[in-house]
């Protein structure tokens, strides 16, 4: 097996600057230059991205930005000293000790197995005093190699999860009969989540509780037994992702929180969990798969909070309809024209392969076969899109009651399109009506969970009793009392697109534009996104000229700006740039000319209050000209590869261009203004010339 870390990875006292993200890079850079990846800045952005989620320093300064990549090419080690400490985000303040773990998408059992062996030792204080008093690269290696290969370096490593006996007579003796299982999980499964695993078995041990610890991390694991968590007083979920098979513990008291909380406060989680176990009213696992982020236990997050998260859910899920639905009626246009909406259903039940349909007048070059074939990718793509509202309804139910959600979130999607439709509102209640009625059938369905039954009922719940229950309630109250006022909420917001012109407008232009590139990507830029791909949905809005066309037009155009302003300011002054920017820049031309606003993050993050503002000036630029100009787009995705589902296709591409030299501009102008000396110096080291 090929060694983890060599001599060349390995960097003593050196000065890599205070931040996290320079650090990152060198190090990235450390690994392409040995060999084990192709591209520098794909690795330094693939472990920016995770240390974005949460800072991967961790308690007694250290430091362990770690990321799965398929520019890695062997599972990798980068280890460096730092002279001058690095922020990663650790409670207790910056790290001098940073190990870079780069895996390959592909990477086998028995090497992450080694990666996470090594995130273990170094929750132990006498092995990172080891690296600290290392005085060669070799000393390093060879204190590496001693902890993956289950060698200790002067004393045994903290006792494995298991259970953990109270000294006769201590204060820790009724304690001692209680017993917590956990589940630990990261994004990428590698550090975090053992280190968890191991400061939480630490804490229980010191507590004296009975413990076990089913890490799901990349490496797998043991799952905990049935009995071990029959038996348990308490269930801790320390997780970043959602935790796997969670209706195992179904009815346990519960604790919360993010991973790197368990690692930085283990026994405050332990003492929570036991605290847990002995209140009656505590919160209860009801199979909230979704619930990942909190930093705290879950009862104390905040309902705002709670209400993002179950809405960013829905978000999710439902964006694979967009997706699919979205470009197959694009497609359907190119091939059929816009036409085929009128005469689609009758085509599919008429003809056939054998018994073609007379060409429509814009089929693509007159063909009977490509209008044929666009007719029927036209209907797939509207049956697909059709799921939108329930697909959006069903998976909010989901996140706040899991899988017993789902049923009945999907029914109250399925009929908000239905209740309050009259002759002047064919979409009954909408994507309005889609949101309401998935939040109460989740939170009905939660309620129910919450219930005592007997044990002979507790089987039929989640799959009977509570969906049934649900639908029935939430459904009746729907179309008893709600179908009215949310059919008038829904109508009242689509006469409103439909009737503004002039400068109502372009002043929704200018607002969903600024949404666009508030947060690339975040809670603000996916409300104008849903806003504008849920307007897609209703009747009317794929004939020429609606509102709804406009919108998304305006939303999409404005979402390419960021990724493409970067581009064009690292292209006219690379000097105001690090390497691995300018690299990002190249990239960034085909992300934002693909809408992926995402490109422009790993500027947003290095340099947010001169980035974030340029964007939000070229997104209100480009929004409110493309409105101003009627540009109309049925496509919800494909950034410039999908001119053929626009309208005005000269000012949609007039708009980006002037929104991206208006963000690119003013990036530029800004970056030179107070421009850090330090990052200055290091660009002008770079041989590039302006």
């Amino acid at each position: 097996m090929e060694q983890l870390i060599t001599p060349e990875l390995v960097s003593l006292d050196v000065d890599l600057g205070t931040e996290a993200g320079g650090v990152i890079e060198a190090l990235a850079a450390q690994v392409v230059a040995a060999g084990r990846a192709g591209s520098a800045v794909d690795l330094a952005a693939a472990a920016k991205e995770r240390e974005a989620l949460a800072g991967t320093g961790v308690p007694g300064g250290i430091a362990i930005p770690h990321c799965r990549t398929a520019t890695v090419t062997a599972p990798t080690l980068a280890f460096a000293r730092l002279s001058n400490r690095a922020d990663f985000g650790a409670p207790d303040g910056p790290a001098d000790i940073v190990f870079m773990i780069a895996a390959p998408e592909g990477a086998g059992n028995a090497h992450l197995k080694l990666l996470s062996s090594l995130a273990r030792a170094l929750v132990r204080s006498d092995f990172t005093q080891a690296l600290r008093d290392a005085q060669s690269a070799d000393d390093v290696i060879a204190l590496v190699e001693e902890a993956t290969s289950g060698v200790d370096v002067k004393q045994p490593a903290p006792p494995a999860p298991a259970a953990a006996e109270a000294p006769a007579g201590s204060t820790a003796e009724t304690a001692a009969r209680q017993r917590v299982v956990a589940v630990t999980a990261c994004t990428t499964g590698i550090a975090h989540t053992y280190m968890a695993a191991d400061a939480l078995a630490q804490a229980a041990t010191d507590a004296g509780v009975d413990f076990a610890v089913e890490p799901q991390g990349s490496s797998g694991s043991t799952p905990l037994t049935p009995e071990q968590i029959a038996s348990a007083d308490a269930v801790i979920f320390a997780t970043d992702v959602g935790v796997k098979d969670q209706a195992r513990f179904a009815g346990k008291p519960v604790v919360r929180s993010g991973v790197k909380r368990a690692i930085n406060e283990p026994r405050a989680m332990i003492d929570a969990a036991l605290a847990a176990a002995a209140d009656p009213s505590a919160q209860r696992v009801e199979g909230d798969a979704d619930a990942t982020t909190a930093d705290a236990a879950g009862d104390d997050e905040h309902i705002g909070k709670k209400l993002q998260r179950w809405l960013l859910t829905g978000v999710s899920y439902m964006i694979p309809f967009v997706a699919a639905g979205g470009l197959m009626i694009a497609l359907g246009f190119l091939l059929a024209g816009y036409d085929v909406t009128d005469t689609a259903g009758d085509i599919l039940a008429n003809n056939s392969l054998t018994n073609l349909p007379e060409a429509g007048d814009h089929a693509l070059f007159g063909s009977a076969f490509l209008y044929y074939v666009g007719a029927l990718v036209f209907l797939l793509g509207s049956w697909a899109f059709s799921f939108l509202v329930p697909a959006l309804a069903g998976y909010i139910a989901y996140a706040i009651a899991d899988r017993p959600g789902i049923a009945p979130g999907f029914v109250m999607g399925y009929a908000a399109g239905q209740i309050g439709v009259t002759e002047t509102n064919p979409n009954g209640a909408g994507f309005i009506g889609g949101i309401v009625g998935g939040l109460l059938a989740g939170l009905v369905a939660a309620w129910f969970a919450h219930r005592g039954v007997p044990r002979w009922l507790a089987g039929l719940m989640p799959v009977v009793v509570i969906p049934l229950v649900s639908t029935l309630v939430v459904g009746m109250a729907m179309i008893l009392v709600l179908a009215k006022p949310l059919a008038w909420l829904n109508e009242a917001l689509v006469d409103g697109l439909n009737s503004m012109t002039g400068s109502s407008a372009i002043v929704l232009g200018a607002v969903l534009g600024l949404m666009m590139c508030f947060d690339l990507g975040g809670p603000v830029n996916k409300a104008a996104y849903v806003f504008a791909v849920t307007g897609l949905s209703t009747a009317g809005a794929l004939d020429a000229g609606s509102s709804q066309s406009k919108i998304m037009a305006a939303v999409m155009l404005a979402g390419m700006v960021p990724p493409l302003a970067m581009a064009l300011s690292t292209a006219l002054r690379p000097k105001l740039y690090a390497p691995a920017e300018r690299e990002n820049g190249k990239a960034a031309w085909l992300l934002g000319a693909s809408f992926i606003s995402e490109g422009a993050i790993p500027f947003a993050a290095a340099d947010p209050f001169r980035v974030l503002p340029a964007m939000m000036a070229g997104g209100v630029v480009t929004g409110a000209l493309s409105m101003a100009m009627g540009v109309t787009c049925v496509a919800p995705h494909g950034g410039i590869f999908v001119f053929f589902a626009v309208d005005n296709v000269l000012w949609f591409f007039v708009s980006l261009i002037i929104g991206t030299l208006v963000a690119g501009f003013l990036v530029t102008v800004l970056k030179q203004v107070g421009h850090d000396k330090k990052q200055a110096a290091l660009a002008a080291d770079d041989p590039v010339t302006v």
